[in-house]
């Protein structure tokens, strides 16, 4: 993508250089590092908020984590920093390994097998089951 003619190319330059004009940590960023600022969040706030209690007919908390991280699993290797965030909030609203698990393992059908794996791997590392 260096290719002057190029518009993305051009356009990632110029991005890129203003964030390093506005903050030179930012040359430096990553996803990761990003995701040390963002904490799991309580139970009850998230199922306050996201959960029955702006919809009290509406899914709970932890199904729509769980459906969350299917479509996450599906986006495949450029969801790493969100497939790792929702596991653990969906873990903080109770969803146990087996059913991140088998929520990861059905989207293979529709995301392909390596975008499968790669969420799984991702999930083992989030709860702490790398192994």
């Amino acid at each position: 993508m260096s290719d002057p003619k190029n518009p993305f190319a051009a356009w990632m330059g110029q991005m890129q250089d203003m964030a390093k004009t506005m903050n030179p940590a930012l040359e430096h960023f990553t996803p990761t590092g990003f995701e040390k600022l963002w904490p799991t969040m309580p139970a009850e706030m998230v199922e306050q908020f996201m959960g029955k209690g702006l919809n009290p007919e509406g899914l709970d908390a932890k199904t729509k984590m769980l459906l969350t991280l299917a479509g996450l699993t599906v986006l495949g290797a450029q969801a790493e920093a969100q497939i790792r965030l929702t596991v653990r909030q969906a873990a903080e609203q109770g969803a146990t390994k087996q059913e991140i698990a088998e929520t990861i393992g059905l989207m293979g059908l529709f995301g392909g097998l390596p975008a499968m794996n790669k969420a799984m791997e991702l999930a083992n590392a989030a709860l702490g089951d790398e192994e």
